[in-house]
């Protein structure tokens, strides 16, 4: 009968020892000391089983998120401005606000450290496939901060960002905490995608919450309803994205600052197949990079097969066709001469059929 008491009890010293290898706020530390020694009394006296789990749990959640850890960042201009250019042609005046943004970054930071991020909070709006992802990962790489996205289409429940209280028997964080424990620091880039497509049941709701992670007076304290205790997102750098702004709040757009992403013209379209999708789809192929020859008079036929799109997400299906095609006829021994050339007289060959 001593034996397996003994050997709970071991596992409920090493939940205590996990308690007191991290850091953490104390008023929350002593709260799960308080848990460990209800839980000792309950290995000794009682049912212990199901409030073992309960609490291991909350324990591996909370002693794993970053209440102490952040990344160093980086504000330098030549360096930001470099990143822009290498991953996005052109959007002159986007990258000059970016630039813009990480200046009042810069200078906040020399003031007060603790608040950092206080500067607006930029909304990119624009079609699908201009870049507005993209461009909010250049961002986290410019800065060196680690970035992780949170998708809001669909969204119909604003417990999907705040948790579910623990007395539910499936429980769990929402996003937002769900998010800190994936990138392991406190200070990194959350990507708010597509905060217009929100089911419109919940909205109201999740506006509701958009406006506390947003607002710098709330959300330094803001509290999931499972860790239920206070997490600082003062040191987020929330980004959000949308196509247009009809279904976002005013109080929602009264924090943010909107910066809308331009369609791009067919001659902005072939610098950008031709310097930066090309290269990504001929890697992800498997394919050299002087595999492939296209003649100069075939990139109209390429950037628009369809007719108009305001972004590069069919010129992107449309190029991972052309090398899905040639990737196969160079398994069958097709290239004899060492390389494709895509002309007028058989572009029609590569291409994808509808």
């Amino acid at each position: 009968m001593t034996t397996k008491p003994a050997h709970l009890l071991k596992e409920v010293n090493n939940l205590e020892k996990k308690i007191s290898s991290v850091v953490l706020p104390p008023e929350l530390k002593d709260k799960l000391f308080l848990m460990i020694e209800r839980l000792s009394r309950m290995v000794r006296y009682g049912d212990y089983s199901s409030l073992y789990d309960k609490t291991s749990r909350y324990i591996d959640w909370v002693t794993s998120l970053p209440f102490d850890k952040k990344s160093k960042d980086i504000l330098d201009l030549n360096n930001a401005q470099k990143i822009l250019d290498k991953n996005h042609y052109g959007l002159k005046q986007i990258k000059e606000r970016i630039l813009e943004y990480i200046s009042v970054l810069n200078l906040k930071s020399k003031k007060d450290d603790t608040k950092i991020t206080q500067a607006p909070i930029l909304c990119f709006v624009g079609l699908v496939g201009t870049g507005k992802t993209t461009i909010a990962q250049s961002i986290a790489e410019a800065m060196g901060r680690r970035f992780v996205r949170i998708p809001f289409g669909g969204m119909g429940d604003p417990l999907d960002l705040r948790g579910q209280s623990r007395l539910r028997s499936d429980s769990e964080p929402g996003l937002i905490v769900k998010s800190l424990r994936r990138v392991g620091v406190k200070n990194p880039v959350i990507l708010l995608d597509e905060i217009d497509r929100v089911a419109t049941e919940g909205r109201t709701s999740i506006m509701g919450v958009l406006v506390e992670l947003l607002d710098p007076e709330q959300n330094h304290a803001f509290q999931d309803h499972f860790i239920d205790y206070p997490f600082d997102l003062s040191e987020v750098l929330f980004i959000a994205t949308c196509n247009n702004t009809t279904n976002i709040s005013v109080a929602v757009m009264d924090r943010l600052e909107p910066i809308q992403m331009p369609s791009y013209t067919d001659e902005e379209k072939i610098v950008i197949v031709r310097d930066y999708v090309l290269p990504m789809a001929l890697e992800e192929a498997g394919l050299d990079k002087d595999t492939i020859e296209i003649n100069p008079d075939v990139w109209a036929n390429i950037v628009r097969p369809l007719g108009y799109d305001a972004g590069i997400r069919t010129l992107e299906r449309t190029i991972n066709g052309i090398c899905r095609k040639i990737a196969k006829m160079v398994v069958q021994g097709e290239n004899k001469g060492g390389k494709f050339k895509i002309t007028p007289e058989n572009i029609k060959e590569f291409l994808p059929t509808w």
